[in-house]
């Protein structure tokens, strides 16, 4: 302020600028059901896709922009509401996050993509941070299960889902008879189930989660695990023996595991003794041309 109390150009701007900020008008929320198309985020594409049983561990860190805004699936961003981002999975789902460091886990809608970093597996809410006791400034281990029967509930909730329409037979169309029992089976030792609670149990389903999920801590044992950076995956050993001979480091090692009956060969470096470690690996196999290589936790 100038001297005799009259305002300098600065001060009388400062009025008009906060006028035009308040006055922005902020997109409306438009909740919906989304996959997407694949994206590149710094030198490494990311591929959406469905993944109602999805289980991986790795690292996770805070949403650092808090600002007003939508998240990917058309929600209204909310840091204090358990939320999470995701690169790859469709959107909404509900997951199990594990805090492997000391066993908290709480459960949170991922309705964002994120991170943008092949670093991390996901970015959490400040709140869910709070509540899982991670510093909002660090990262920690984590363990992310989606769970299926919510998942399902909560994108079926919103416009744009995929649908798949069973055909159901009319049921005045079924003919039934009574039969008698096998020899051996004493008549009446059964109970049949009226056909009016059987449709009940089978039109049963999950209902949709709240938008807003509840804040439900559940404590666990803790289990920090190793750091392991994951380089690929081979169905021949000969592949995997070839990529860990092209790293040429000490503590790489393939590891024999099966996909439902397909035996796979995993090339993995570790384990790593810090985040850092960890996060140099990976900066080494991306260069080295190794866009799928990951950090886990074991």
């Amino acid at each position: 302020m100038s001297r005799g109390g009259a305002l300098s150009p600065g001060w009388r701007l400062l009025p008009l600028t906060l006028l035009t900020f308040a006055c922005t008008p902020q997109p409306a929320p438009n909740p919906h059901y989304v996959l997407g198309a694949p994206y590149r985020a710094g030198n490494v594409w990311y591929y959406p896709r469905e993944s109602f049983d999805l289980d991986e561990t790795g690292l996770v860190q805070v949403i650092r922009d808090n600002s007003p805004r939508l998240t990917a699936d058309g929600e209204v961003f909310d840091a204090s509401a358990l939320a999470a981002a995701h690169p790859t999975i469709q959107l909404p789902a509900i997951a199990r996050l594990t805090n492997l460091e000391n066993g908290r886990e709480v459960t949170v809608r991922i309705n964002d993509r994120g991170t943008g970093d092949p670093h991390r597996l996901a970015e959490i809410t400040e709140r869910t941070a709070s509540l899982l006791d991670i510093p909002a400034d660090g990262v920690a281990r984590v363990r992310l299960r989606v769970l299926p029967d919510q998942s399902h509930a909560a994108a079926e909730a919103l416009p744009g889902a995929p649908s798949l329409a069973i055909a159901a037979a009319p049921r005045g169309s079924i003919q039934s008879a009574d039969l008698a029992p096998p020899p051996g089976v004493r008549q009446g030792s059964g109970r049949a189930l009226p056909v009016a609670a059987s449709a009940a149990h089978e039109q049963a389903g999950v209902a949709a989660p709240p938008m807003r999920l509840p804040e439900v801590v559940t404590q666990t044992k803790a289990n920090p695990g190793r750091l392991i950076v994951r380089l690929d995956s081979f169905e021949e050993y000969q592949y995997a023996a070839v990529e860990r001979a092209k790293m040429g480091w000490t503590n790489t090692r393939i590891v024999s595991v099966f996909d439902g009956r397909t035996n796979r060969f995993l090339v993995e470096v570790g384990p790593l003794a810090t985040v850092a470690q960890a996060d140099a690996v990976l900066d080494r196999a991306l260069a080295a041309g190794i866009p799928d290589a990951r950090i886990v936790v074991q």
